[in-house]
């Protein structure tokens, strides 16, 4: 009975026209409602365990900065050739800053060019192998630990940073906040399927224009979610450029059996489109 009250309040939450009711008052936050979903068998089994996966780098490194809370959190840093204030941050699917997340990492550090990415842990440490660990450390998650984490971050790239930001699944809905997070640094944001933020006077905040992609068969962050998302965006008269597939959520991961390779393929060229340029 928990579990389905919960469930409840999400759908309530994401429904088109419900941020306009009286209860948003009382309604989750975008990162909490998708952290409710741990909650959410059908969910969970969506995302069957990893395949075993190792990638080591000969750049990238693990580096530790202090956050306001007191706090160290650590990241996966991939420094630039050259020196540059451009800053790619990049935030991790339900199972945590692995070594998948690394390779997309350093995969985005060589197509986007002339940027340092920032691979942030919002599990501060935590790795899960298994759907039930990734559920439990994801449902974990203290937004104002989270937002530490990602300031920590903006502060570590300095006064002068440029930042875009780009997330999947749990990831997705923390690269938007991420974005509203920097504030003026904010040159682009790129979110897969992740849970949007849909509260219009913190759309109107954002600094850049936002590229979602999104799967029609997603059972959660379903076409209706993402309508509204644009409507949104429109009231708060920012730009939301989508591409949306007949995929479903986690289509874009090569561990999960519904990732989907052309979808993939085609929504990556139109993310180093969308980045390329914001690195100049």
């Amino acid at each position: 009975m928990k579990n389905l009250l919960l469930l409840i309040a999400v759908v309530a939450c994401c429904l088109p026209g419900f941020s306009q009711t009286k209860s948003v008052a009382v309604c989750h936050s975008p990162t909490q409602q998708f952290a409710m979903l741990a909650s959410d068998k059908k969910f969970v089994k969506a995302h069957p365990d990893p395949r075993p996966f190792h990638f080591q780098s000969s750049i990238g490194k693990a580096i530790t900065y202090s956050c306001a809370d007191g706090k160290a959190a650590d990241a996966y840093e991939l420094k630039a050739k050259k020196p540059t204030n451009n800053y790619l941050l990049v935030v991790h699917e339900w199972y945590g800053l692995n070594d998948y997340i690394k390779q997309e990492s350093e995969k985005l550090y060589n197509d986007v060019g002339n940027v340092n990415v920032i691979a942030i842990d919002l599990y501060d440490g935590n790795v899960a192998s298994n759907s039930a660990d990734a559920g439990k450390y994801m449902a974990a998650v203290k937004e104002d630990r989270a937002q530490a984490i990602i300031k920590g971050a903006i502060t570590y790239a300095g006064p002068k940073a440029r930042i875009a930001t780009i997330g999947w699944c749990f990831g997705g809905g923390w690269s938007l906040q991420s974005t509203l997070l920097a504030g003026k640094h904010a040159v682009g944001c790129v979110m897969y399927y992740g849970m949007p933020e849909q509260d219009v006077e913190k759309l109107k905040t954002l600094n850049t224009d936002v590229l979602g992609i999104f799967g029609n068969q997603d059972k959660w962050i379903n076409p209706q979610v993402v309508a509204k998302f644009a409507d949104n965006m429109k009231q708060a008269d920012k730009k939301l450029t989508l591409y949306q597939y007949d995929a479903n959520h986690g289509f874009s991961n090569p561990s999960n059996p519904v990732y989907n390779s052309e979808a993939t393929k085609d929504a990556y060229t139109h993310t180093i489109e969308f980045l390329k340029p914001r690195m100049k």
